[in-house]
C-alpha cells in the first residue's frame, strides 16, 4: 500500500475502510435479526394462537376496529386502547362477558359522549373477537400501554 506525499488517504485506504465498515454493519444487522428471531416466539403469545383468535382478528379487520381504537399503540386514538381490555375488565370469564355485553349495548345514547356503532355481530363473532382481544393482551409489548386504562 502506498502513501501519498500529502499525507491524505489513498484509494486503497478508503476502499479498506469502506469494506471494513460495511462488513461490521452487516454483521451487526445480522446479529440483531438473529436476536429478534429468537425472541419473537416468546413475545408474540404464539402458543395461545387458536382458530378462534384468527377468526376474531378477521372480525376486527372486517369491522375496521382499528379505525377508532388502538391495539398495542397502533391505530386511531378516537376510542380506548384494546390490547389490555380483557385484563382491564376482569381477566377471566367476566372480562369476556363484559366485552360482549358492552358491544351488544352500543350505542348507549349518552349525551356528550362519543358513540360506538352497533355492528350486529353474531354470538360466534363476539366470542371470537373476545378471544382475539384476550390473545392480544398476552403479547409482551414491553409494558405498553403504560397504564392499565390504556
Amino acid at each position: 500500500m502506498s502513501t501519498p506525499a500529502s499525507g491524505g488517504f489513498t484509494k486503497e485506504m478508503a476502499r479498506n475502510i469502506f469494506y471494513g465498515g460495511s462488513l461490521f454493519f452487516i454483521l451487526v444487522f445480522l446479529g440483531l435479526v438473529f436476536h429478534t428471531e429468537q425472541r419473537l416466539p416468546e413475545r408474540t403469545n404464539q402458543a395461545a394462537l387458536t382458530d378462534a383468535v384468527v377468526r376474531g382478528k378477521a372480525v376486527w379487520e372486517q369491522n375496521n376496529c382499528i379505525g377508532c381504537h388502538t391495539l398495542l399503540g397502533e391505530g386511531a386514538y378516537f376510542a380506548p386502547e384494546l390490547a389490555n381490555v380483557y385484563q382491564r375488565r376482569g381477566g377471566d370469564a367476566s372480562g369476556g362477558a363484559f366485552i360482549k355485553a358492552w358491544m351488544q349495548a352500543q350505542p348507549t345514547g349518552t349525551p356528550g359522549r362519543r358513540q360506538m356503532p352497533q355492528f350486529n355481530l353474531s354470538e360466534q363473532q363476539l366470542d371470537d373477537l373476545v378471544e382475539f382481544l384476550k390473545w392480544s393482551g398476552g403479547i409482551n409489548a414491553e409494558k405498553w400501554p403504560p397504564n392499565i386504562e390504556g
